[in-house]
């Protein structure tokens, strides 16, 4: 699969090294980083754009602000892609206004278009979390979705079963916050597991917003939310309480 990244700075360059780092050999992921700056609203994105753009799959809008947004449709476009992914990482890069706008340039063009919110919310079938799930049908997405997304783990305990001996990640957080978590539990004991996993994943650290959203929630708790809830499904038969979490297990 062929992956073109929109990076404009560290929030996407941690991404792309760890998708390249951890991706299918067979993936290539190039790189387009859009000029700056840009002015507030942009009424033609081409007069910011190169006269000819990779030819590519799928597209990670990786921007950071609501000027790059604006660049996307038509980096869509130019590339030939097949699919879009705009996560949303932190509100104010991607208002909801902006983004329903995106989204409908996008589709007129017979693209699909997923807008994960967290990024580590992603599936094969859907993004979001809570009440504002959203289900998807396309392959280039999810074929994305199978190694980067919400954390989906194999855990080994000891033989007492006090302690964890190994966790294999078999689908992470597209910043590598997951293969991170991944290691620090090794030799943990269960009992600390939850919530142990989410501070790892914070101190990474995590790559969501701090911002409060309307949930009552910020986005960096979710990603919390999101792993913990992944080692408690592995672990649960150690448990003797059930952990309950605001937006449950999808």
């Amino acid at each position: 699969m062929r992956i073109l990244a929109v990076c404009q700075g560290p929030y996407g360059e941690r991404i792309v090294e760890h998708i390249k780092k951890s991706g299918p050999q067979d993936w290539t992921i190039e790189v387009f980083s859009p000029p700056g700056p840009l002015p507030i609203v942009i009424d033609d994105p081409e007069d910011f754009l190169p006269p000819e753009i990779l030819q590519t799959d799928l597209l990670l809008a990786l921007s950071e602000s609501p000027q790059t947004a604006q660049l996307v449709p038509a980096i869509a476009r130019l590339s030939g892609v097949k699919a879009v992914i705009m996560p949303v990482d932190n509100s104010s890069w991607l208002p909801l206004g902006l983004r329903n706008q995106i989204e409908a340039e996008i589709i007129n063009t017979g693209v699909t278009a997923v807008f994960p919110k967290t990024f580590c919310t992603l599936t094969e079938r859907t993004a979001c979390f809570g009440e504002d799930i959203e289900t998807y049908e396309s392959k280039y997405v999810a074929s994305f979705a199978t190694h980067f997304g919400k954390p989906k783990l194999k855990i080994k305990t000891d033989v007492k079963g006090e302690k964890i001996a190994g966790v294999e990640v078999q689908r992470g957080a597209p910043c590598g916050s997951t293969h991170r978590v991944a290691e620090k539990l090794v030799g943990v004991a269960i009992k600390e597991a939850v919530p142990q996993a989410a501070l790892y994943a914070f101190h990474y650290p995590c790559l969501a917003s701090m911002t409060m959203e309307p949930t009552g929630d910020t986005l960096m708790h979710v990603s919390g939310y999101l792993v913990n809830e992944e080692v408690y499904r592995e672990l649960q038969s150690y448990y003797r309480q059930k952990v309950v979490y605001p937006y449950g297990a999808q």
